[in-house]
């Protein structure tokens, strides 16, 4: 079910109306958990155990880890979480790329070894609840929470539908003390609530699937007939159809989330007005790189231990980062690229600081390049295989003429860099403040002309394909 579809929507507001004619606070979570179930059910019913086997197993362990008196125990019992949730993550997500791995090495000692067919079906979200539930015992291990939470707010917080496929990441003191409170109809939470969902689909189904999408598509399905113009063209479009995407995603959530009288931590600070890597990194999907940061870089030292200690915690997490986002070395050498960038960077003690003018030309010139490498990098995130990486590459760096495979490629090209030049003028506009601000400070009826622009152009602009979200793959 997206929530780009008239099933979510019909689906929503059924669930907003209901939710708010209850008079209770286990009854309004009873029917979120219930309404979240139905949500995930809509992409496959039979995951929907593998969830409930997620939720309960670190509930009772995380009871333990509280109850036990020794600390030994207690790490045993987080073992067991971190066991059972990453080795499920692992099956799912990485059992055939690591079978096809091991053939492959295999192959190069002269062992010519066929493993039996292997069809691993991919659970939509399952990156995103296991880093929430493993994020909880975790904290529960770590003394942060004192007392077990309720089994009904325990299910809810791994499953609430807004987020449970492809986030925010959401911790959960921040989630779990909002479910004390009976939710009552208010016209300003909904109101808002519905402004960021109707500008997170805008942001989806018109900016990135139809002004964006369809010429990174023409341009990586055919990488060798792509002239230098439009394969730079498609590398910045790229970069504005991953971010509308997912950041309208979030939007949506947050949204949802929102007029269910429910807050979201924000996912997106105008990410392409970083002005360093690490920069960069506080600002894109921040509830993943804040979660990497607490609950892999810092255990593994941080920059508590020397500068040595410092590179290898960074090259580390962001390979590891890399691979969350998928079973394939792509992912990985993406990852690596941003481990690289973020040591040089420290190497060259380029670290971000608030202490020279947002206004700043040097600024606004390395927030340019660093826009350009971070462009360049998402090539790895899209192409299909490794011969597309190379042949972008080629043409991005060996000048070739025009393209032939698209239509009106002067046009095409022109449109792109005027959005591309538009959203990046946007993002250092707003680096140091928020969407919901800037909105905020519209006057009424300029709200109202948004929202009715942006619904018509949901209505009238889109065209008519679903497009699955970019981030549901992980």
């Amino acid at each position: 079910m997206q929530f780009d579809s008239i099933t979510f929507i019909v689906f929503f507001i059924s669930v907003l109306t209901l939710y708010y004619v209850l008079r209770s606070v286990r009854q309004q979570k009873s029917l979120l958990l219930f309404a979240s179930i139905v949500f995930y059910a809509a992409w496959n019913p039979y995951f929907i155990f593998l969830i409930a086997f997620s939720t309960l197993l670190d509930w009772q362990l995380a009871k333990k880890i509280i109850f036990s008196n020794k600390q030994k125990t207690k790490r045993n019992w987080l073992l067991l979480s971190l066991t059972s949730n990453l080795g499920l993550l692992g099956y799912f997500k990485y059992g055939e790329f690591l079978l096809q791995n091991f053939q492959k090495n295999l192959l190069l000692t002269g062992v010519n070894y066929q493993a039996p067919a292997v069809d691993i079906i991919l659970p939509i979200g399952i990156s995103f609840y296991t880093f929430q539930t493993l994020s909880y015992t975790i904290d529960v291990y770590r003394g942060k929470i004192k007392e077990p939470a309720p089994l009904l707010d325990f299910a809810l917080y791994v499953s609430f539908f807004p987020q449970l496929v492809a986030g925010p990441i959401v911790r959960s003191n921040y989630f779990l003390p909002q479910c004390h409170d009976l939710k009552r109809f208010d016209t300003w939470h909904i109101g808002w609530g519905i402004f960021l969902l109707v500008s997170g689909l805008f942001a989806k189904v018109v900016l990135s699937d139809v002004l964006l999408a369809p010429f990174v598509d023409a341009v990586y399905q055919q990488p060798f007939k792509v002239g230098t113009v439009e394969a730079w063209a498609a590398v910045f479009a790229f970069s504005g159809q991953v971010f509308f995407d997912f950041s309208g995603y979030s939007l949506c959530a947050i949204g949802a989330a929102f007029s269910l009288g429910f807050s979201l931590p924000r996912n997106f600070n105008s990410p392409y007005a970083a002005i360093s890597f690490s920069d960069f990194w506080r600002r894109w999907h921040i509830s993943l790189s804040s979660w990497l940061r607490d609950y892999l870089y810092i255990p593994l030292g941080g920059s508590r231990n020397g500068e040595l200690r410092t590179y290898l915690s960074l090259s580390i997490t962001m390979l590891l980062g890399g691979l969350w986002h998928g079973a394939s070395w792509q992912f990985v050498i993406w990852g690596a690229l941003h481990g690289c960038y973020l040591v040089i960077e420290r190497l060259l003690g380029f670290i971000y600081s608030n202490k020279t003018p947002s206004g700043d030309l040097y600024q606004l010139t390395v927030a340019v390049l660093i826009f350009v490498l971070v462009s360049i990098t998402w090539i790895f995130f899209r192409a299909e295989d490794m011969t597309a990486v190379s042949a972008i590459f080629q043409a991005l760096f060996h000048y070739q003429g025009n393209s032939i495979i698209i239509y009106d490629v002067s046009s095409k090209v022109l449109q792109i860099f005027i959005l591309i030049s538009l959203l990046f003028s946007f993002h250092w506009y707003s680096r140091n403040t928020s969407f919901l601000q800037i909105v905020e400070s519209f006057p009424g009826w300029l709200k109202a002309v948004c929202l009715i622009f942006m619904m018509l152009g949901i209505t009238l602009i889109s065209s008519g394909d679903e497009r699955a979200f970019i981030y549901f793959q992980f």
